[in-house]
């Protein structure tokens, strides 16, 4: 049976509930412990574990190729940032080079994720907060995206097309057209969605003063991403510690200082303009040349230890491999982005709403998987 630590001493107002673990607003089988004083919250105690799969000593007994594959169940909706993230990890501890062509087709991928990570995004936040047809219209383009990817990868969510030393296979003959097509769709629906949210009375007023967290905060509470950045804390994996292609691409890091919900949300709004742009800067670049290198069936890492972080859609993802020089980690932790985000959540929502935490919850954009690792 789950337990979990309640505060038994409520004023004569004051209430205990539930939402979730099965609830729409949780994105996933997350509950929240509410406190609240009529739908004022007091208190909000997220209780984790309903979906936990130990993934992290599962490493500890798979090969590192297998590893890779663990990490699509963690964020699914960043799983190609996530493979790359292990195999950017191996690669470095066997200092490992693999190729230019490996390495520019790995940010497109990225940046694709990224793009197929905000409009499912978008779309649900639009539903959380009462506007139905933003789902509709973020899953229109999101499945372009997805198109693509399964005709390349073999699949849709959880690809494994990394592999340590390069590429499962190489890209599609149509994979270049397609791409180019969908960013030029898409450069004419992103301001659909400004019509339809962004300046949206109703959006603003739901979203603008709520949920505010400030620079000092996020960086206490380790928050990451469009989170962090909302608040002015510039961390982005990608400006400070580039990877892969992305010091030969220029894009700014989307950054706003309000910190609350309306600027999590403008923060995505404009890093997709961001990912197009780092799309367009690559597509017609894509270097000739091999897709992967020749790795030894059997990858042993030197002993040590090894760490190596990317930027998700969700924020900082980090890997930390401890290896003894066999075939299997001794240790594998992922610092995920989720955990992080959500750890803020009472911080930010105490003294609002009920209604406040629902639209919150949808600008941190919580996976559970990525925080029931």
């Amino acid at each position: 049976m789950r337990t979990a630590t309640i505060n038994n001493n409520f004023k004569s107002e004051e209430y205990f509930i539930n939402m979730g673990p099965q609830h729409p607003a949780t994105h996933g089988v997350l509950r929240l412990l509410l406190t609240i004083d009529g739908e004022v919250i007091k208190k909000v105690d997220p209780d984790l574990g309903y979906i936990h799969r130990s993934i992290e000593k599962m490493c500890e007994s798979d090969s590192y190729q297998q590893i890779v594959h663990l990490t699509d169940r963690m964020d699914y909706l960043s799983a190609h940032i996530n493979n790359e993230a292990v195999c950017l990890t191996v690669e470095n501890a066997l200092e490992l080079e693999v190729p230019e062509r490996v390495k520019v087709i790995r940010t497109i991928m990225d940046e694709l994720t990224r793009l197929s990570s905000h409009c499912l995004w978008w779309g649900v936040m639009g539903m959380d907060v009462g506007a139905l047809s933003s789902y509709f219209y973020g899953f229109r383009d999101r499945e372009m995206i997805n198109d693509i990817f399964e005709e390349t990868c073999g699949a849709r969510l959880t690809m494994n097309y990394n592999i340590p030393g390069g590429l499962r296979q190489d890209i599609h003959p149509n994979f270049v057209k397609r791409v180019k097509e969908f960013l030029a769709h898409f450069k004419t629906k992103l301001p659909e969605y400004d019509r339809l949210l962004t300046g949206n009375v109703i959006f603003q007023k739901r979203t603008k003063g709520v949920g505010v967290l400030s620079k000092e905060d996020a960086i206490s509470f380790g928050a990451s991403g469009p989170v962090g950045r909302a608040s002015g804390y510039s961390c982005d994996v990608r400006k400070h510690h580039p990877y892969s292609a992305l010091d030969r691409v220029e894009f700014e890091e989307a950054l706003h200082t309000d910190g609350d919900s309306y600027a999590r949300y403008l923060v995505r709004i404009q890093e997709m303009w961001e990912s197009i742009s780092i799309i367009e800067q690559l597509i017609d670049n894509i270097p000739e040349g091999d897709h992967q290198v020749a790795t030894n069936a059997v990858i042993k890492l030197p002993k040590g230890e090894y760490y190596q972080k990317v930027e998700t859609a969700r924020g900082e993802l980090g890997v930390y491999i401890v290896s003894t020089g066999t075939k299997n980690p001794y240790r594998v932790k992922f610092r995920s982005p989720g955990l992080s985000n959500l750890s803020l959540l009472n911080h930010i929502t105490v003294g609002g709403k009920i209604g406040d935490l629902v639209a919150t919850m949808a600008t941190i954009d919580i996976v559970v998987p990525d925080i029931d690792r």
